[in-house]
């Protein structure tokens, strides 16, 4: 496991607050000390590299972790799919790590490929198992993708891939449903998302995983934990810790970020290419 005292990394660094100089145009952005962001699933369509990128470019970080399921080998196994956009999401990436910021990569199950370089450096982003974050104001949190949490993949990975291609074929028919709404002159809605708070069995699991995740945080001696895996934001206390889930940049387009005094903030990030309007909902802030 990787530990990172990141209170002492900044002042030895001297904060970072001046990297990505190559995008200093535009309005003005929200410096923070570190951000999460997991299931990117770059090489698929349903990845939302657009609003990623404009996330990433408004949001300057000392360091940056990504939580698993960056590139989505499963899907490129089937079917290669790989537009400029998320070429320009890896440059991106690399080029923020040149310039300063200390990247972390935390493979998950759909990009377990990457598991076997632990330890290794790619273009100065790091790979490791999981990671240790201690926040500005002295909290320990454990950063883990979660799927070894998840007793489908464990136990009848078959079963992961065909529930992995039933959800392909629901963001494909929430693409068409959203393109429709959007020309009436509605919001974005999630199918996905609708059908999981409607089944119970789906609701059980998402409530099991996060109770397990937040219990072997609590084992191994943390304050937290940061997961992604289920594509579900969420910040709450569970048996007295605290359960971050970072989201997912499919559906939700989401991610936890730190400020610099140590706050954690769970961000929805909402993005308009055509009018390149922006707006960050607060989702959840712990103090």
């Amino acid at each position: 496991m990787m530990r990172v005292d990141f209170t002492a990394m900044g002042q030895r660094m001297g904060g970072l607050h001046a990297h990505d100089a190559d995008d200093q145009d535009g309005p003005p952005r929200q410096h923070c000390r570190a951000i999460f962001i997991s299931d990117l699933h770059l090489g698929t369509p349903g990845c939302q590299a657009g609003a990623l990128l404009d996330f990433i470019k408004n949001h300057p970080s000392d360091y940056l972790y990504l939580v698993g399921d960056i590139v989505d080998g499963w899907q490129l196994r089937r079917r290669w799919y790989w537009p400029e956009l998320h070429n320009d999401v890896v440059q991106k990436l690399l080029r923020r790590a040149r310039k300063g910021c200390r990247i972390i990569y935390i493979p998950g199950n759909h990009d377990e490929f990457a598991r076997r370089y632990f330890g290794v450096q790619f273009g100065d982003i790091e790979v490791h198992d999981d990671a240790v974050h201690i926040t500005a104001d002295g909290k320990s949190l454990w950063v883990t993708h979660g799927d070894r949490f998840d007793g489908v993949i464990q136990c009848a990975k078959w079963l992961a891939y065909l529930g992995d291609n039933l959800y392909e074929l629901t963001l494909r028919l929430n693409r068409h449903l959203n393109h429709w709404r959007t020309s009436l002159g509605l919001s974005y809605w999630s199918l996905s998302a609708y059908l999981k708070q409607k089944v119970k069995k789906a609701v059980m699991y998402v409530t099991d995983f996060e109770e397990a995740v937040a219990n072997e945080a609590h084992r191994r001696g943390h304050d937290g934990v940061v997961c992604g895996h289920i594509h579900r934001a969420e910040m709450r206390t569970i048996n007295g810790v605290l359960y971050c889930n970072d989201g997912d940049w499919v559906e939700s387009c989401t991610a936890l970020v730190e400020s610099t005094s140590g706050q954690l903030e769970l961000v929805h990030w909402h993005f308009q290419p055509q009018t390149h309007q922006r707006e960050m909902a607060l989702v959840t802030t712990v103090p």
